[in-house]
């Protein structure tokens, strides 16, 4: 049965942030050499099942993980709650790793034949045009210009950009950004982009990784660290004694599940997963991200096409 819905509020408090803080231990790092990984998550805590004599007829993608019997995904690994490489325990955990370990599971596959990837956001649609993964599910906002190279399942989450700044920081909100003061996001990514087209005036700092920019701000080498609420979120919630998610969402994020230019039957089986499985993604949002107060709800997919 279908379950249509749409996404709440992303406010939080700082009790919220220190919520999330219990979820997720470790501090964030930088991407490492982006090796392959198969942890999963414990069995009590999985609300998916794996699949059996799964067919999709037309997808070169899946006739790919058919033939091998493994499956590459691309996912972030230093977005705490979202996609998290723990450089002590090496478990990754998130709720796009775990979306992603729900398609996989839907294509049939064994967790330990997951092999993620991490890719940082600049290389993400060359990485699904080489066919180095089969697809990508990290914090991947859905757009026009993306669509020319690949295609996108989803949305399977909606949020909008902010920003984060130090816990003394006079900045409230984008409007008090200007040629002062420097905003750091990641290289390709879609903030960086909406910053230099709507705000050109903003002097812009950019790196591979997200965390990068959240070390420079900590060191007071940058004054604001952009992308989106969701991603901010866990980056407070390590250390809100230091910085902060101030202001409203400035733009629209819809994440999607990037996968090879054309697969259209990749892309609506994907779409089918997540129209189907409302129950499996709210789990999969509670164990994640529920405890932060974040109120959000599952999107309708896109029409194919």
């Amino acid at each position: 049965m279908r379950r249509t819905r749409t996404l709440a509020g992303i406010g939080i408090a700082a009790a919220a942030l220190l919520a999330l803080t219990a979820c997720n231990s470790g501090t964030p790092t930088t991407s490492g050499d982006g090796g392959g990984s198969s942890e999963e998550p414990a069995a009590d805590s999985t609300p998916w099942t794996i699949e059996k004599d799964v067919k999709i007829d037309g997808s070169p993608t899946f006739d790919r993980i058919s033939s091998s019997g493994t499956v590459k995904v691309g996912v972030k690994e230093d977005q705490p709650g979202l996609g998290y490489l723990d450089p002590v325990t090496g478990e990754r955990t998130g709720f796009d790793v775990d979306i992603a370990r729900w398609m996989a599971a839907s294509l049939g596959v064994d967790p330990e034949k997951i092999e993620f990837q991490a890719i940082a956001s600049a290389n993400r649609e060359q990485a699904i045009v080489n066919g180095d993964i089969d697809y990508y599910v990290g914090t991947y906002s859905i757009t026009d210009k993306r669509k020319e190279q690949i295609s996108f399942a989803g949305p399977y989450f909606i949020t909008g950009q902010g920003l984060l700044v130090a816990s003394d920081s006079k900045i409230k909100s984008v409007d008090d950004l200007d040629s002062s003061t420097t905003v750091c996001s990641a290289t390709g990514s879609t903030p960086i982009q909406n910053i230099k087209t709507n705000y050109p005036e903003v002097p812009t700092k950019e790196y591979d990784t997200y965390s990068k920019c959240v070390e420079d701000l900590k060191n007071g080498q940058v004054d604001a660290v952009t992308t989106d609420e969701a991603i901010l979120i866990g980056y407070a919630a390590q250390d809100p004694d230091k910085i902060k998610v101030v202001g409203e969402p400035f733009s629209e994020e819809r994440y999607g599940i990037g996968v090879a230019k054309g697969d259209t039957a990749l892309v609506e089986y994907f779409d089918e997963q997540l129209t189907d499985g409302g129950d499996i993604w709210q789990q999969i949002f509670d164990n994640n991200l529920g405890a932060s107060g974040v109120k959000a709800t599952q999107p309708e997919v896109d029409p194919v096409g």
